[in-house]
């Protein structure tokens, strides 16, 4: 599949962060956001990446140009999916929101347009369903960072085509993922084993089992994550983490993924992790600390 235009629904970490990959790929990009001050904060995010890449000599100053000049923002959805080849949609989990967005591209974009959710729990089938072509919607689910992150998990529904499938394998490879293809099916394979490994480290801070950097790092040096759990919660967002856990719990119709009392207790009291400076750990100061609070 050529890309040419790619267009990106929503600009929160995940939607800055795709349209960052595909603006360095070289391709139109088109971030939209209703709210003007996402589209700001999600550039400011963007340039900072690229600035530290140069600082670092990962990249130079002409290619931060170049980027910059593939990237667009857009408080207007029709003018952002206009001719894309490609839209992928990376807004809060929540299927009413969802369902509302591929109604509007559905009827904005043509028959040749591949559409991409990058949820990491919802149902595929229940997204594409709304749309008048099933077969060309797919679930694209990126992971956190996503520049630096390079798995990309595919989901393909009952009504997805071959040709659907075969195209957003390729993208993932066109942006230097590697993919892996899951069926259709509450949480897929990563979400599923991520919040239940977080939801579970969550209940031994809060018995007192450890700290959470003692615990995260049990994890990465005795089973060899990258990150430990609870510094993922945190990254994440725990919002995005409780309402996988509560979608798993619904659609399971399985209590024990329900989200621990401890992750509720820290959304209903706002803090959300790294995005809000206080969640599992402490960010206030720019790098994590352990609460004495919790």
């Amino acid at each position: 599949m050529d890309i040419n235009n790619v267009a990106v629904i929503g600009a929160g970490t995940m939607g800055a962060g795709i349209a960052q990959i595909c603006a360095q790929r070289g391709w139109n990009t088109r971030l939209f956001d209703t709210y003007e001050s996402s589209l700001k904060n999600a550039i400011i995010n963007i340039n900072t990446f690229w600035n530290k890449g140069v600082s670092l000599g990962k990249n130079d100053k002409e290619q931060v140009n170049k980027w910059s000049n593939n990237l667009e923002i857009y408080t207007d959805i029709s003018k952002a999916v206009f001719a894309a080849d490609l839209v992928i949609e990376a807004v809060p989990e929540k299927m009413s929101l969802k369902k509302e967005i591929f109604l509007k591209l559905d009827k904005l974009t043509t028959a040749e347009t591949l559409l991409a959710t990058n949820t990491s729990s919802l149902s595929i089938s229940e997204i594409a369903n709304v749309t008048n072509n099933p077969g060309r919607v797919i679930g694209m689910h990126f992971f956190n960072p996503v520049p630096i992150m390079k798995l990309l998990e595919i989901i393909r529904h009952d009504k997805c085509t071959e040709k659907t499938i075969r195209a957003a394998e390729s993208i993932g490879s066109e942006l230097g993922k590697t993919t892996i293809l899951v069926n259709d099916f509450p949480g897929f394979a990563t979400s599923r084993l991520g919040v239940v490994l977080g939801n579970e480290a969550i209940r031994m801070l809060s018995e007192g089992v450890a700290s959470a950097s003692d615990i995260d790092t049990a994890m990465m040096l005795g089973y060899k994550h990258p990150i430990g759990p609870l510094e993922l919660t945190d990254l994440v967002g725990l919002d995005v983490r409780r309402d996988i856990l509560n979608n798993l719990a619904e659609s399971l119709a399985d209590d024990s993924y329900l989200p621990h009392p401890l992750l509720n207790k820290l959304v209903n009291d706002g803090e959300l992790g790294s995005k809000t400076s206080m969640g599992i750990y402490d960010w206030s100061n720019g790098v994590k600390s352990d609460r004495n609070d919790l």
